[in-house]
């Protein structure tokens, strides 16, 4: 989401395509009719596990790193001072992470509670980490530090006791991360629905980078001259393979779980987003398919904008109180809802379901207009 400063001629069509399946079921997960009857792949997991809810972040995550190998190669390779590259880069960063605490604040601007970490917060940190380290290092360090990152963080959520809690643990509001960010952050400015925790903390960002190289990796592999073409999809797939093979067994000691952003939830992710990558990449840009992907590269070139706009208008709708039909003052969004979709649906699963249809359908209408224009919101 961060980097989509890639000329048409240096975008890989599988990666826009990629992030627009991803940003197409953030909208769908995102924007139910109705939070309280949502079928079961559509929540996140309870705790411990994944669901395809689950994937959405790391795979943005993953996507950012893959896009940092196009965008600041030419940096590398020209060998250009390394401070202005950063100092855009970290106005990048900072402008995203400006939207996320934005997003938290609007419409009611009360600092005194903002949530200061979140999503975007947490792709900014990435995005300025990831494109720190690409310029500074080698494949091979990077390598080395995905490991240390993993393996580091594993050690500090095991085996380190909890200040004032006791041993180390991995509940939601015992861990060391969930003590990190009530300590630096405070309790006020967490998680609204915990305030005790955050699932974007702190801590979790040094696994989140992880997710970030891995990425890194992929784009660096699909940019080397060295294999043919078809090894290259091949070679993301073995490492995916790989990567989710060791996700798996690691889960046995360090579940998978995508609020702590465990260790062995980075690799079973990044695993399967390696797998999706090669697959897209053999058809899109080895194969040359194209038919039918308007909708998706929509979404896919316009990923801020969703978001950033899906929160603003969700929340911009709640401002409205109008009669729901039971009579009693509901927002804006639940008043359509309730009035214009609800009645035509005996499940009210369906019935969510098909509420968040309608509000990609509406997303998809503004993002090919915005595409037909070639309007992308860049940072």
């Amino acid at each position: 989401m961060a980097t989509s400063s890639l000329t048409p001629s240096a975008r890989l069509v599988s990666l826009d395509v990629f992030r627009g399946l991803t940003v197409m079921l953030m909208t769908i997960v995102n924007n139910p009719g109705d939070w309280g009857h949502i079928y079961p792949p559509l929540e996140h997991a309870e705790w411990n596990g994944c669901t395809p809810t689950d994937l959405v972040f790391p795979f943005f995550l993953f996507i950012v790193g893959v896009s940092l190998a196009y965008a600041l190669a030419g940096a590398r390779r020209e060998q250009v001072p390394l401070g202005p590259v950063l100092a855009r880069v970290a106005r990048r960063a900072a402008i995203l992470f400006g939207l996320g605490v934005l997003t938290s604040l609007y419409p009611h601007f009360d600092f005194s509670t903002v949530r200061i970490m979140g999503v975007l917060q947490r792709i900014a940190l990435v995005y300025f980490g990831c494109s720190l380290i690409y310029l500074v290092s080698s494949w091979r360090t990077q390598v080395i530090l995905l490991i240390v990152f993993l393996i580091s963080y594993a050690a500090l959520m095991q085996l380190v006791p909890v200040p004032g809690v006791g041993p180390a643990s991995l509940e939601p509001t015992t861990n060391l991360g969930a003590w990190l960010d009530r300590t630096v952050l405070t309790e006020p400015h967490l998680w609204k629905t915990s305030r005790t925790w955050d699932p974007e903390g702190l801590l979790g960002t040094l696994p989140a980078l992880g997710t970030g190289l891995l990425g890194l990796l992929a784009g660096q592999w699909l940019r080397w001259p060295g294999p043919a073409r078809l090894g290259k999809p091949a070679g993301l797939a073995l490492a995916g393979g790989l990567a989710l093979a060791l996700g798996l067994v690691w889960s046995h000691w360090f579940p998978i779980n995508k609020a702590l952003w465990t260790s062995s939830y980075v690799l079973f992710a990044g695993g399967l987003a390696l797998g999706l990558l090669a697959l897209l990449y053999w058809l899109c840009d080895v194969r040359g398919y194209r038919r039918g992907l308007g909708p998706v590269l929509a979404f896919g070139v316009n990923a801020i904008a969703v978001f950033f706009g899906s929160a603003i208008l969700s929340r911009t709708l709640g401002l409205l109180r109008l009669a729901g039909p039971g009579g009693q003052p509901v927002g804006g969004k639940e008043w359509l809802y309730e009035w214009g979709i609800a009645p035509f649906f005996s499940d009210p699963r369906n019935a969510s379901l098909a509420g968040a249809v309608v509000c990609l359908l509406i997303w998809l209408v503004v993002l090919s207009w915005l595409r037909h224009r070639n309007w992308v919101w860049k940072v």
